[in-house]
Formats: structure tokens, C-alpha cells, sequence
């Protein structure tokens, strides 16, 4: 990896040119994309652009946009997916740029993961992105957004 780039960094340039498929809409503070693999149905990213480190390295007005994205794409994946609620998670240990997950958690969870953190759950078993598969869920989630403009 080179110096700086990270698969967020990657991501976002895919996003710009148009050639990312988990793409689901442009928000004020960066991205909204779908999350590959899909270990919870409706399981977003927010990523930010441009990229920075983390939430600190960006001024008070950028925090506060993108936090607020955040929440947006919250609510769409409530809307969409009919969630319970959304767990979000900011850390950048792996992944060292700034990047928001958007996990929607399910009435029909399995009892052993109902109160678990999404990690416990089998990420390579979850199903990958697949437009054939997700598509309609990633066009719903667009329009929420989209009819929730806030720019």
C-alpha cells in the first residue's frame, strides 16, 4: 500500500470517476456506499471526501456534516431495511482514514448475535455485493436519500 492510500482512499477515487458498484448516493460530507460483504442486510459506509485521517482531522463545520450524514444514512437504512435500529461504528485502526459503518440490526438475528457487536458475526460466510442481489436495496436507499436532500 502506498503511503497514505488505503482502501478508503481507493474507494472514494472509484466513487468520484463513477466506477464504484456499492455506490448509493453523493452526501455533504462524502459517500454513502453499500458495504461488501452485506453481513447485515443493509450494512452501509459513510466515507468521507476528501479523505482525512479521522473525525479530528477534520475542522468543527466538516465533523458535524459528516456526523450528520451519518445519522441521514442511518435513517434511510431504518427506512429501508425496517431495522430495529443502527449501530454505528467509527475506528480506523485498519483502515487508517476516517470511515463511518452503518449496521442495521434485525428482529430475525440469530440469539447468540442479537446483542453482539457486528464483528462476531462470520464475515467471510456473509454474501458479497452483487448488483443482481442488491440492487433493489441499493436504488431504495438512493431514494430515501435522495428525498432527504439536506446539501
Amino acid at each position: 500500500m502506498a503511503s497514505g492510500e488505503t482502501a478508503i482512499h481507493r474507494r472514494v477515487a472509484a466513487c468520484r470517476a463513477g466506477t464504484e458498484p456499492t455506490l448509493v448516493a453523493r452526501l455533504g460530507a462524502g459517500w454513502a456506499v453499500l458495504g461488501d460483504p452485506q453481513v447485515l442486510a443493509g450494512y452501509c459506509l459513510l466515507l468521507p471526501d476528501p479523505v482525512v485521517p479521522h473525525l479530528n482531522a477534520m475542522t468543527p463545520s466538516g465533523q458535524q456534516v459528516f456526523l450528520a450524514d451519518m445519522a441521514r444514512l442511518g435513517d434511510a437504512v431504518v427506512q429501508v431495511t425496517g431495522a430495529l435500529r443502527i449501530n454505528y461504528a467509527i475506528f480506523g485502526n485498519l483502515e487508517p482514514a476516517l470511515h463511518a459503518h452503518v449496521f442495521p440490526r434485525h428482529a430475525d438475528e440469530p440469539a447468540a448475535l442479537v446483542t453482539a457487536h457486528p464483528w462476531a458475526y462470520d464475515w467471510g460466510a456473509a454474501p458479497r455485493f452483487d448488483l443482481g442481489r442488491h440492487g433493489e436495496l441499493l436504488r431504495r436507499l438512493r431514494a430515501a436519500l435522495l428525498a432527504t436532500d439536506r446539501r
